[in-house]
Order: structure tokens, then sequence, then C-alpha cells
């Protein structure tokens, strides 16, 4: 069999706020496709240069009551940032909360306006834990 991965698809309450989200993030839009007919926009939002790993977010215009108040029925998307702390450091200072700081100087954990999990890495090898990530707690669900 020969398979190839698209995209990993998430519902979106409000498409403005989760664009400036996933661009918090480096994601960029790559494509958008509007649907008079069934009443929903699809945004494709990808790493730069990476257009083989898109984020689909679907929105409805008509709202989404199928859209559940903690998606963690879906697991997470998962990205890999050069600094792991620099990364997060610059996500706090724009509002988003660090569900699960990076104590190891490896792995993160966000949420999105919609509630879906994102794991952030260290790319290569884990940085050398430092404060405050090293004492900061967990914070609600990640």
């Amino acid at each position: 069999m020969n398979i190839e991965y698209l995209h990993t698809m998430v519902r979106v309450k409000d498409l403005q706020k989760s664009i400036a989200f996933y661009k918090l993030l480096g994601l960029e839009e790559t494509r958008r496709m509007d649907s008079e007919t069934g009443r929903f926009t699809l945004v494709f939002m990808s790493p730069p240069g990476q257009d083989n790993a898109h984020l689909e977010l679907t929105y409805n215009w008509d709202g989404d009551d199928l859209l559940p108040s903690d998606s963690r029925h879906f697991g997470h998307i998962a990205y890999q940032v050069k600094n792991i702390y620099d990364t997060c450091a610059y996500l706090m200072d724009n509002n988003v909360t660090i569900n699960r700081p990076p104590r190891d100087g490896r792995m993160a954990f966000i949420r999105s306006p919609d509630n879906v999990s994102i794991e952030l890495l260290q790319m290569h090898s884990a940085l050398e834990p430092i404060e405050p990530w090293l004492s900061m707690k967990n914070v609600g669900k990640w």
C-alpha cells in the first residue's frame, strides 16, 4: 500500500481568532476555500516551506453544535521549535497560556482558542532546564 500524509483537520468556532493563534506559532495561510452551498470555509495553514504539513481549519458559517467543549478526543498537534524557551516566552507575551511548561527543556503543551492541544518539542536535543520554567506548574488540561 502507498500512503501519503495530507492534513490534520480541526473545527473552529471563530475563524479569525484561530488564524491569529496559529500565526503566532509561525504557520502561514496557504489555501482557502469558501463553499456557498455547504456554508463553510476551509483554511489550510502550514509552517513556512513545509507544504506537506497542512493544518485544515474548518469553519461552519452557521455555527457548529457538534464542536465539543473539550477537544480531547482529538489528541494533539505537534510542532518542533528551534528554542522552546523563546517560543513559550513569545506565546506568553501574546496571552497564550502554557498549560504544561517546558520544565525539561524539551516539551510544552498549549491550547488553541478551540481547546485543541498542541505539543511543542525542542528541535534536536533538550535544552538545559532553567528557571522560570523549571519551577512552573501545569495549568489546566493539556
